[in-house]
């Protein structure tokens, strides 16, 4: 698996803070999280290397503290909504953050945001894993690899250019085979008709050796395949 280490700040140690923190930390990142009460970085286990810093969200001090000047993503996820939303403005608009994303707990003022700009997460059951798909270069992940060491099989992460593209399109250009989808948590199995939708978690079966290519391909969208 190619992976490319990224510092990720995250605002709020709650349950999906830290879950998401420790699961970043555990992936190699560099990760720094933030919460006003520090009682509440005792979610995160004993393991954790990461970077923990007490103070607001959007207080520019705090955010230099965690490392902003150099990270490639920002998440919020702390329990109140104005504040995840001024903390992503800031560090989008003040640090030039490629990757930032909210979330919002109240759907229609995320609708909102989105036309602000600002990717936003609003269902509480898909926070984590969407969060993790926007904040981390897409990639791949290895689930299964046959004894040989030739095949695998992973969950590759698909740029937004294959949206409403045909999976055998995908497939051919990849030079990989979808073995299902995860869509909204039910597995489909694509046909000759299925396209890619929003959300969608592609779970491929590929060549070892092409696992760059299928990266590349599945990234860059069916213009530059």
């Amino acid at each position: 698996m190619y992976l490319r280490i990224v510092h990720i700040v995250i605002l709020g140690c709650g349950r999906v803070g830290s879950l998401l923190a420790q699961h970043l930390d555990e992936s190699g990142h560099s990760v720094a999280i933030i919460d006003q009460d520090a009682g509440a970085f005792r979610r995160l286990n004993a393991e954790f290397s990461g970077l923990t810093v007490k103070g607001i969200g959007f207080d520019r001090e705090t955010l230099e503290n965690a490392g902003i000047t150099r990270a490639q993503a920002f998440a919020a996820v702390s329990s109140g909504d104005n504040t995840n939303i001024l903390a992503a403005r800031v560090a989008r608009e003040t640090y030039g953050v490629d990757r930032v994303v909210a979330r919002i707990y109240d759907p229609r003022r995320a609708e909102i945001y989105e036309r602000l700009g600002i990717p936003t997460v609003a269902t509480v059951a898909w926070t984590s894993s969407q969060i993790m798909r926007r904040v981390l270069p897409l990639g791949s992940d290895e689930l299964f690899r046959d004894p040989s060491g030739l095949v695998a099989m992973g969950e590759v992460s698909v740029g937004d250019r294959w949206i409403g593209q045909r999976t055998t399109d995908l497939e051919l250009a990849s030079r990989s085979r979808i073995s299902f989808i995860s869509r909204y948590g039910e597995p489909v199995i694509p046909n000759v008709e299925s396209v890619i939708q929003e959300g969608d978690h592609v779970y491929v079966t590929y060549h070892v050796a092409d696992v760059e290519h299928v990266e590349r391909v599945f990234a860059q969208g069916p213009q530059e395949a």
